[in-house]
C-alpha cells in the first residue's frame, strides 16, 4: 500500500500522482479525514488507558493503606475502563475502514511512466525480429505462417481444445504428444537459463488470503481469482504471489540483498470480464504455465534488478526467433501495485495480433508494506524492501506464436535449435501417420 506518512506529509504531491491513474482527490481527502479521526480516537483511547493505569496504581496504594477513599477510586477506575473500551472499539472500527480504503488505492506511478488513460496510450519503445533491417518496419510472413495455432494444433494432433472443454469447460486447453512436450521444454529452457543467478522455488499452487493481499491481487481483483472458500484458499494467478510472501513479516539483512527467485507454476485466472473476447485457442485461458522471476532488493538495487529481468525475457524471445515489441505502460494502464511496468508482446502471425507474454514491474515498497518485508541497513535502521518481478515467460501465448511463426510450407513446425536438448533432439513436429 502507499506510504500513509507520505500522504500526510505531501498530500498534494500524492494526489497529483494518483490523479494520473484516475484516482480522484476526493478519495484521498476522505482517507486523510479518516486518518485524522483515527489518530484522534487513538490518542483518546491511549489517554484513557494511561488514566486507568494510574488509578489502578492509586487504588492498590489506597487499599494497602486502608484508605477510606479506595472504593471511590475503584469506581472511577471502572468508569474510565468502560470509556477506554468504547474508545478502543471506535479506534479499531475507524482503523479498519481506513485500512480497507488504503488497500484499494493503487501505487503511485513512477515519474518516468508515460501519461495516459489506458492501453491505447502505452508507448512502444522498440521492436525485434530475426533478420531485422533498418528502415523495415515489420517482417514479412508467408501464407503458411498465417494459419491460426488452433488449426495447426488440430492438424498436427498437438492441441485438443475440445478435450479440454470436455474435462474442465471452456478456456482450459489440453496439449497432446509433441505439443505437451513443447510446453514442458519451454519451461525447462527458461529455468535452466536463470538457474545460475536465481534460486529455483517450487511454491504451492494455492495461497492464503493474506498471501494474496500482499501482492495487491486482493481485494481489488477478487472476481478474477479462483477461490476455494471451504479451505480459505485461492488458486494462484502467478508465482509472484507466493514469492512476494516468502519473507512476509521478516527483517532481512541488507547484505543478503538482492534475493533473486524463480519459479514455474500453473497460473489460474477466471478472466471474469473476458467472456466472448479473444477467447479462441490459447489467446485467453483459465490455466497456463509460466516462469516468473522475482527479486527482493534495496531501493538502490531495484533499477538494475528490473533491467536484468527484462533482458532475460527479451533474450528468451530472441532465442525462440519470435517477433516482439516492448511497451512502456502509461500511468492509467499500470497494474494496481506497479510503479513502472514494461510489457513484452509477441506477434502471432496466424491470428494477426500482438499477444502480451511478459510484464516486468517495479513495485517500489508498495507490496513490501502490505507483506511487512523490511531490511536492516548497515546503520542499524530498518526500511521496506523494494520488489521487482516479471514473466520469463508465459507459455500459452508463446506456444501459439511459436507454432504459427515456425510453421513450414508442408505444415510441419521447425523448432528453434535451443529447444532441441529438451525435445530429445527432435527439431520438427509433423503430423502423426494415420
Amino acid at each position: 500500500m502507499i506510504d500513509l506518512a507520505q500522504l500526510r506529509r505531501e498530500p498534494e504531491f500524492v494526489k497529483a500522482s494518483l490523479a494520473r491513474r484516475g484516482v480522484s482527490s476526493a478519495t484521498m481527502d476522505e482517507i486523510l479525514e479518516l486518518d485524522i479521526e483515527h489518530r484522534r480516537l487513538l490518542q483518546e483511547a491511549e489517554g484513557l488507558r494511561a488514566e486507568v493505569k494510574e488509578l489502578s496504581r492509586r487504588v492498590g496504594e489506597a487499599r494497602r493503606n486502608k484508605d477510606a477513599g479506595a472504593d471511590d477510586l475503584a469506581a472511577r477506575s471502572r468508569e474510565l475502563g468502560d470509556r477506554e473500551r468504547v474508545a478502543t472499539q471506535a479506534t479499531d472500527a475507524v482503523g479498519a475502514i481506513l485500512r480497507e480504503q488504503l488497500l484499494l488505492v493503487p501505487n503511485l506511478p513512477a515519474p518516468e511512466a508515460p501519461d495516459g488513460v489506458d492501453e491505447n496510450d502505452n508507448v512502444e519503445v522498440r521492436r525485434w525480429w530475426v533478420g531485422m533491417e533498418e528502415g523495415v518496419p515489420f517482417p514479412a510472413y508467408a501464407e503458411h505462417q498465417r494459419v491460426a495455432h488452433w488449426d495447426i494444433g488440430t492438424e498436427l494432433g498437438i492441441l485438443d481444445m475440445e478435450a479440454g472443454v470436455k474435462l474442465a469447460g471452456s478456456m482450459f486447453p489440453l496439449y497432446r504428444g509433441a505439443g505437451a512436450r513443447l510446453l514442458r521444454s519451454l519451461g525447462f529452457l527458461a529455468l535452466n537459463s536463470h538457474m545460475a543467478d536465481y534460486e529455483e522455488i517450487r511454491p504451492p499452487s494455492f495461497a492464503l488470503t493474506e498471501t494474496m493481499m500482499s501482492t495487491g491481487h486482493l481485494p481489488k481483483s477478487a472476481d478474477d481469482m479462483y477461490a476455494i472458500e471451504r479451505d480459505g484458499l485461492w488458486a494462484i494467478p502467478t508465482a509472484e504471489v507466493p514469492l512476494t510472501s516468502m519473507h512476509r513479516g521478516e527483517i532481512l539483512e541488507e547484505s543478503r540483498l538482492p534475493i533473486r527467485l524463480t519459479a514455474q507454476t500453473a497460473c489460474f485466472r477466471r478472466e471474469a470480464g473476458a467472456a466472448g473476447k479473444d477467447t479462441r485457442g490459447l489467446l485467453r485461458v483459465h490455466e497456463f504455465d509460466k516462469v516468473e522471476l522475482f527479486a527482493y532488493c534495496s531501493p538502490g538495487q531495484a533499477e538494475a534488478a528490473h533491467a536484468d529481468i527484462l533482458a532475460r525475457a527479451e533474450g528468451l524471445l530472441q532465442s525462440l526467433g519470435l517477433t516482439y515489441r516492448l511497451l512502456d505502460l502509461c500511468a492509467g494502464d499500470l497494474g494496481t501495485s506497479s510503479a513502472r511496468t514494461m510489457d513484452l508482446e509477441v506477434f502471432s502471425p496466424g491470428v494477426d495480433r500482438w499477444l502480451e507474454v511478459s510484464s516486468v514491474s517495479w513495485f517500489r515498497d508498495f507490496q513490501a508494506r502490505r507483506a511487512n518485508v523490511r531490511y536492516r541497513t548497515a546503520q542499524g535502521t530498518t526500511a521496506f524492501v523494494h520488489t521487482v518481478n516479471g514473466s520469463a515467460l508465459a507459455w500459452a501465448r508463446i506456444w501459439a506464436a511459436l507454432v504459427e511463426t515456425h510453421r513450414q510450407a508442408d505444415g510441419s513446425i521447425q523448432l528453434p535449435q535451443v529447444l532441441a536438448p529438451y525435445m530429445g533432439n527432435q527439431t520438427r513436429i509433423v503430423a502423426k501417420a494415420s
